[in-house]
């Protein structure tokens, strides 16, 4: 297929992105903040699931009883099953919401209209049903070639990838092996995919020890995607 470049999903759910060739359209693709803020933004996708709940009740009663700051990436059709979820989240004024596909399509595998018709399903069905624009869009499966690059730009929003894959959906990974694949990772601007669908065994427990611990450890704070974007705050030493 001439002109594409993929980008192999690994995660057991929403797969996480390679690496590939770089195109000059790929600047496009943002997959962290500024490394001159100190912050982190701890984002969340929201899958179609069909062997879990749907939605991590544990993890979002934990940011919402200690203020974390967040963002949502909904699938379509996961927002067609879980109206009140979808409602408790918009509600919320510290989390901040993007759209993730409307059935997780491959991408790469469909023609530029069927990926525009894919990327703007959700952007739609939030606009129509509960009145919210969105702008953030994460692809599925964290795949995408040169023409979803040019979709997403086409369509006015805002391409979000990460820098560091937490690895949560992965049943074999403890708690302990998540939070060091992060820590490692970690640095001022990072954009860290966790999962808040239920198919993270510990993603709340992964969450709590990140806000709670490493990340005033390490002189960072969580924010939205876009005010990370947003950041132009110099780097401080974390406080002894």
């Amino acid at each position: 297929m001439r002109g594409k470049r993929w980008w192999i999903g690994l995660s057991v759910l929403c797969g996480m992105a390679l690496g590939g060739h770089a195109r000059l359209s790929e600047a496009q693709v943002i997959k962290a903040g500024p490394a001159s803020c100190p912050a982190v933004a701890l984002t969340y996708d929201l899958c179609p699931v069909r062997t879990a709940s749907g939605f991590d009740h544990e993890l979002i009663d934990y940011l919402l009883e200690h203020r974390v700051p967040a963002t949502f990436f909904m699938s379509g059709r996961w927002m067609t099953k879980h109206d009140a979820e979808v409602k408790k989240l918009l509600a919320v004024p510290f989390f901040e919401i993007g759209t993730h596909g409307e059935v997780h399509a491959h991408l790469p595998m469909q023609e530029v209209e069927a990926q525009q018709r894919e990327i703007m399903g959700p952007v739609r069905f939030l606009k129509k049903k509960y009145g919210r624009p969105a702008t953030l869009f994460r692809p599925p499966y964290g795949e995408y070639n040169d023409q979803t690059v040019d979709a997403v730009k086409a369509l006015g929003l805002q391409f979000i990838l990460w820098n560091i894959e937490s690895g949560d959906p992965d049943p074999t990974l403890t708690a302990e092996a998540i939070v060091t694949r992060v820590q490692k990772r970690m640095k001022p601007g990072s954009v860290i995919v966790l999962h808040a669908n239920g198919k993270g065994k510990h993603t709340r427990e992964v969450t709590e020890t990140l806000a709670a611990t490493l990340l005033p450890a390490k002189g960072l704070t969580p924010m939205t995607v876009s005010d990370l974007l947003r950041c132009t705050q110099p780097t401080t030493a974390p406080t002894p």
